[in-house]
């Protein structure tokens, strides 16, 4: 990541008047101007112990790219927030983590602090932004206009990039801030980066909702730079090129070459990628089924078309080739970004199982004896929080290698996929059958074959009081909010197997699945 700081503000002494990002309006923001507006952040949040916890949520966007970089470069760890997150498990997060600051939109201090009724009432359940780890003292830097909820002395993000923060009514900071240059980066003074070591931690991803032992990912500035890398040289990207996408992953390494990070506006994303003249996007296989259905045919400048999150069908892979970019899927998982890439054509041809592709130059991949794939290189996750470092990581997958290439053969875990989102059942399952009224609970998923997405079910065995209506209204208190089931079924019993009279996820699977 010190690498990817100190390349943008190299591109922008150069060429400061290239276009680095376009936002979701349209709206181009100069290398120039990206420079100056991450080092007002840098400035801002000087002072700011290595490797200390930075509590983010912000969406995808400019103001989120800037904070995200700006947070780095002071020497902040990012830990990202997530709307829905159930309160037992943020509070076991910020256990965890321990964060110095928060950086979120003002917004979300409404929502999670006055207006937090109307907001459960809506199904909407937001962390305590305010005072997410009580008894800890934390900093806050807000994005948009006060509002209630903000807390007193939270610094504004629109204050900090005008290179003051002067005197003001309750919510903003009064001191004065570093002034840096506008659009002329002669005079730029580059974050003092180059210290800090790779080894320092960038981020903490969290890939699970687990309460009582909560798993964050940690990834250092060499492991994100290493896979940055990885993306950069697995196909062509240069200046010139538009990066449609809102993954850090991928608009990290357009700036990074000289390209533009153009951000998508939640609009249709042909309409969008026609209008920004892109020539690389990202989608889930799912999102991408729904968008060739209504548009067969993708703008002529789009020359890179990466699939990922989840397997892609065949059907979908055969409508995406047909589209007119070059189509390639990526394998990757949170701890180790990217694996291996495969093209749709190769994918199409190969038979016996799902080809993901040759390794990566520098990732090691071994084979345990049950079948599961290993995964190693410099663009591993340096550990799980709280954990022993990591010298290579199970991916849960089963695989083998043929011809130097890897072959996925199916999921180890009884996981499920949901819109590109990883879920285990086991992490909920013990809560919602601890609820009234419920004897026993599973959750599994239905797989579309059309589309490769999987329909979330839980399925109960209802004990006296048993109330649905009940039921639904209690889960998002212990569900994560990408986790709720899409519907309930009550049964007799569940299917058991084995000497262990084991739960048999796959015989539940075929009886939900045939009920109308």
């Amino acid at each position: 990541m010190n690498d990817i700081i100190t390349g943008i503000l190299e591109t922008a002494r150069r060429e400061p008047y290239r276009t680095a990002l376009i936002d979701g309006r349209g709206r181009e923001i100069t290398y120039g101007e990206l420079a100056r507006k991450v080092e007002a952040v840098r400035a801002a949040m000087t002072g700011t112990a290595p490797g200390r916890g930075v509590l983010f949520a912000v969406r995808p966007g400019v103001d989120a790219v800037v904070l995200a970089l700006g947070s780095v470069a002071a020497g902040g760890t990012l830990v990202l927030a997530d709307p829905g997150l159930a309160p037992d498990v943020l509070a076991a997060r910020m256990t965890a983590t321990r964060p110095g600051w928060v950086v979120a939109e003002s917004v979300l201090y409404t929502l999670s602090g006055p207006l937090r009724s109307l907001a459960r009432r809506r199904g909407l359940l937001l962390p305590n932004l305010r005072d997410p780890l009580p008894g800890h003292a934390v900093r806050h830097l807000h994005t948009g206009p006060w509002l209630p909820g903000v807390p007193r002395g939270a610094l504004s993000l629109s204050r900090v990039l005008r290179g003051t923060v002067p005197e003001g009514r309750a919510g903003e900071e009064g001191r004065d801030l570093p002034r840096t240059p506008q659009s002329d980066m002669s005079g730029t003074t580059a974050p003092d980066i180059s210290e800090i070591s790779p080894d320092q931690p960038a981020a903490v991803i969290f890939t699970s909702g687990t309460t009582a032992r909560p798993r964050g990912v940690v990834h250092t500035r060499g492991s994100l730079a290493a896979g940055l890398e990885l993306f950069r040289e697995a196909f062509p990207l240069g200046p010139g090129d538009v990066v449609h996408t809102d993954q850090l992953m991928l608009g990290l390494p357009a700036l990074l070459a000289g390209a533009t990070w153009s951000l998508p506006g939640g609009g249709d994303l042909a309409e969008e990628l026609a209008a920004r003249r892109a020539t690389h996007t990202f989608a889930v296989p799912v999102h991408l089924d729904r968008l060739l259905r209504r548009t067969p045919r993708l703008p002529e400048t789009l020359r890179y078309l990466l699939l990922g999150a989840a397997p892609a069908p065949a059907g979908v892979l055969r409508r995406a080739v047909e589209s007119g970019p070059r189509v390639l899927s990526v394998y990757a998982m949170t701890e180790a970004l990217p694996i291996a890439i495969a093209s749709a054509e190769e994918k199409l041809a190969h038979s016996g199982g799902d080809l993901l592709g040759a390794p990566l130059p520098g990732v090691g991949v071994r084979i345990a004896d049950d079948g599961e794939l290993f995964v190693s290189g410099p663009h591993l996750a340096q550990r799980y929080l709280g954990e022993e470092p990591l010298t290579e990581i199970a991916t849960g997958d089963l695989a083998r290698v043929e011809d130097g290439r890897l072959v996925l053969l199916g999921r180890k875990k009884d996981m499920i996929l949901r819109d590109g989102v990883n879920i285990y059942p086991g992490l909920y399952e013990p809560a919602i059958a601890a609820l009234p009224g419920v004897a026993e609970a599973a959750v599994v998923g239905i797989a579309d074959a059309e589309t490769g997405d999987e329909e979330v079910v839980l399925a109960v065995v209802p004990a006296e009081g048993y109330d649905e209506t009940l039921l639904r209204k209690a889960l998002p208190e212990i569900v994560d909010a990408l986790a709720i089931p899409t519907r309930i079924e009550t049964i007799d019993a569940f299917p058991r197997s084995g000497r262990a009279d084991k739960l048999d996820r796959a015989a539940l699977r075929e009886l939900v699945a045939r009920r109308p």
